[in-house]
């Protein structure tokens, strides 16, 4: 789950991060009374979206001015014009797509005097199964473009569990960033805060960019990007209630609800697979025959009925869908399972695409059988070779 830029800064300030004083915008002609509240005399409003790239973003309404996602105000007055502007418009940036996201929410900051900007990250290292810290000197930069251009400078490290975040993190974290004196000893305090969040708050990924030297001499998070576990989620009622479900798929939403693993994609074949692996294999082949996944979704291994029923919805309901292959390798899974489910499926909400049905394992025959004698029109296929052959071929059919 991801929260946005204002919540992640105050879910850092619980662990003492320095981060700069700010206020959410959350409703039109809110700007200027937020303005007063901080000191001046520079501002910057920041668009709030679950997407990167948002200073270089560009509204898709002419009436929101030529300027990005993240503006610079001189004034309470430039405060309140610029709210106006963003609060409500559609903003394009390279994560978004050309569909864009609509500003619902906004951040009003003090601005900060930046003599330097760096990059920090924490993220799980599935790898040696710790948490590692990702640092470079190259801040306010996308880090894809550092790792490709110049991969020398990123430095990686990571915790040993047993231990936790121990002094000598702290100076080789300022070591990578190039700190000596003082902002050294603020770094090192700034690597234990932060994992200690990390750990605390089961995050999956923490990414500062940039993390600022002020003129000051400050270390300071100017920005600030939190990603959490959905599986330590119970855990954390007050981190789930920071969810904003406006800046997700609704056909997410509805699958989380069914406890269904899935993922919206730009494809035109829908995709009902159980088991991350064989879904992830189902995509793979479908695009070695020339098309493309509409979804990654996942039943998992103990679905129900009632469960298949819902997931069968959930795709149809897509209208870039063209057609659906259904792929199941019945383990714990049993195909009849599977097969009365996508009937009832469709029976409650029709079938206006091509649909192919490819079954393995437990109850296969018992599995095929219920759908040859259900009288609806199923193309049964005998492999997975052979069902995303046959899905593209009734795709690409005129």
């Amino acid at each position: 789950m991801n929260i946005h830029e204002y919540q992640a800064k105050a879910v850092l300030k619980e662990f003492g991060v320095p981060v700069p004083r700010g206020v959410p915008i959350l409703a039109a002609g809110a700007g200027r009374s937020a303005a007063t509240d901080l000191a001046g005399p520079i501002y910057v409003v920041k668009s709030q979206i679950h997407a990167g790239g948002r200073g270089k973003g560009r509204f898709k309404e002419p009436e929101a001015g030529p300027q990005g996602g993240v503006r610079l105000a001189k004034s309470p007055v430039e405060v309140e014009a610029f709210v106006g502007e963003m609060l409500g418009r559609t903003l394009v940036t390279v994560q978004t797509g050309p569909a864009g996201k609509q500003v619902n929410r906004l951040y009003l900051e003090e601005g900060s005097n930046i003599a330097e900007e760096l990059y920090l990250s924490l993220l799980v290292d599935r790898e040696t199964s710790r948490i590692a810290f990702v640092a470079s000197t190259e801040g306010g930069m996308n880090i894809e473009d550092v790792a490709h251009n110049t991969p020398g400078k990123i430095v990686s490290f990571s915790v040993d569990p047993a231990t936790g975040v121990a002094p000598h993190h702290g100076r080789r974290l300022a070591k990578a960033l190039g700190l000596e004196g003082d902002l050294a000893k603020q770094a090192g305090k700034l690597a234990t805060q932060l994992f200690e969040a990390f750990v605390a708050k089961d995050m999956a990924m923490l990414e500062i960019n940039p993390l600022i030297v002020s003129a000051e001499d400050r270390v300071i998070c100017l920005d600030a990007k939190i990603s959490f576990d959905d599986n330590a989620l119970y855990r954390h009622p007050e981190i789930l209630a920071l969810r904003d479900e406006t800046e997700e798929d609704p056909k997410e939403i509805e699958a989380s609800k069914h406890d269904l693993n899935y993922i919206s994609l730009s494809g035109e074949i829908g995709c009902m697979v159980n088991g991350a692996g064989l879904a992830m294999a189902t995509m793979d082949i479908i695009k070695l025959y020339g098309a493309e996944p509409a979804n990654f979704l996942d039943v998992g291994g103990g679905a129900t009925r009632e469960k298949v029923t819902s997931a069968f919805k959930i795709i149809t309901a897509d209208p870039q869908v063209k057609g659906i292959l259904v792929n199941i390798f019945g383990g714990i899974m049993k195909c009849d399972v599977i097969a009365e489910g996508v009937i009832a499926a469709v029976k409650e909400v029709g079938l206006t695409v091509p649909l192919v049905v490819r079954l393995e394992g437990t109850n296969v025959a018992l599995g095929k059988k219920i759908i040859a004698e259900s009288g609806l029109n199923v193309i049964a296929a005998e492999d997975l070779d052979d069902a995303a052959q046959k899905i593209v071929a009734a795709v690409r059919k005129p």
